[in-house]
């Protein structure tokens, strides 16, 4: 028997619990993220697969989303509907034999013997079955394999990639098509001439390890190669870090309003590892400048811990970090867990 890794992704899935409870909107545009009102700051959380030939995609600011596509029906976030709509998803992916890693609301690990396409098939359809949710299962010998495939089989279908496959499909495509290597990666890359993922494959590991150290640099090659050693576990999956974050429908422009504004999202933040009972060891700042430019810094605590004051006084820590005093659209707080 061989063991495959599957990853399973539910397809637009913000947008489709929403459809789910509004049918006559299917078929349109639908964008949802902050109180559903285009016209105040806020970004989309997701977009409906008819709203993103328009350009509208997660993160995009709400009124942007709303000049690219103005038919598009805007709703609010309901957190409590998503929790729980992926609670049911992941329920039903437990029931197959195999070990699963829930990675997030919307997606999951599955490492399974015997023939995956078949596996894969009816992962759909009790998905659909239990749920009326539409997933994408992409296959692979690791992770790293499967969650690719998973792009290239969207919306609802099945896809296989695996080392004799790797380079056919994805030897051509730039090195950010790659799950861990962002914008700014790619960029750098660009610098030393490295353009593809073949040709991030065929690049010396030591001299990327002079450029992005020792433990990167190789490890990028080990990307680009579709090698992935970390294994699918089935532990609970825990949040790595609790964050609150507010958007401004006017800048603040007074940074001593700024403090307080981060002195209260560090307070809310605080009350949530106090609930979670999970010791905070560091707090990150986020402030997001007008008109659209986001900066974070973080402070690590002394040692471990839920004390509300402590967390207080290492968010302000964090924001004293910041030399720009420019008008602030955006603030959030996060509190980091031990790995």
């Amino acid at each position: 028997m061989s063991r495959w890794v599957l990853h399973v992704d539910l397809d637009q899935f913000i947008a489709a619990v929403e459809l789910l409870r509004r049918p006559e909107l299917r078929g349109r545009p639908v964008v949802v993220g902050g109180d559903g009102d285009p016209t105040k700051r806020g970004v989309v959380s997701t977009a409906s697969y008819e709203a993103r030939p328009y350009g509208v995609h997660s993160g995009l600011p709400l009124r942007t989303a709303a000049r690219r596509c103005p038919d598009a029906v805007f709703l609010p976030v309901d957190r409590e509907a998503y929790e729980a709509a992926s609670s049911e998803v992941m329920a039903t992916l437990k029931e197959f034999d195999a070990v699963v890693e829930v990675v997030g609301w919307d997606e999951a690990f599955l490492a399974v013997d015997g023939a995956p396409e078949e596996t894969a098939h009816l992962i759909r359809r009790r998905v659909r079955e239990s749920t009326d949710l539409e997933c994408t299962v992409g296959i692979g010998r690791n992770k790293l394999q499967a969650k690719l495939a998973t792009g290239f089989g969207k919306p609802a279908g099945v896809f296989r990639l695996t080392d004799e496959t790797w380079f056919e499909v994805l030897g051509d495509r730039p090195t950010d098509a790659l799950w861990g290597v962002g914008a700014k990666t790619a960029k750098r890359l660009a610098a030393m001439g490295i353009g593809t993922v073949s040709e991030l494959a065929t690049t010396d590991p030591h001299a990327l390890a002079e450029r992005f150290g020792p433990t990167i640099g190789p490890w990028l090659v080990r990307l680009a190669l579709g090698r992935d050693e970390s294994p699918v576990v089935d532990t609970p999956y825990v949040p790595r870090s609790r964050g609150r974050e507010t958007t401004f429908q006017h800048d603040l422009d007074d940074w001593d309003e700024v403090r307080r504004e981060v002195v209260r999202l560090a307070r809310r933040v605080a009350h949530d590892v106090v609930a979670e009972r999970r010791p905070a060891t560091r707090i990150v700042v986020k402030v997001r400048y007008a008109p659209f430019v986001t900066h974070t810094h973080g402070y690590p605590l002394a040692a471990p811990t839920t004390d509300v004051a402590a967390i207080e006084r290492a968010a302000l820590a964090a924001l004293d970090r910041f030399d720009g005093r420019r008008p602030v659209r955006l603030l959030g707080v996060r509190a980091e867990f031990p790995r």
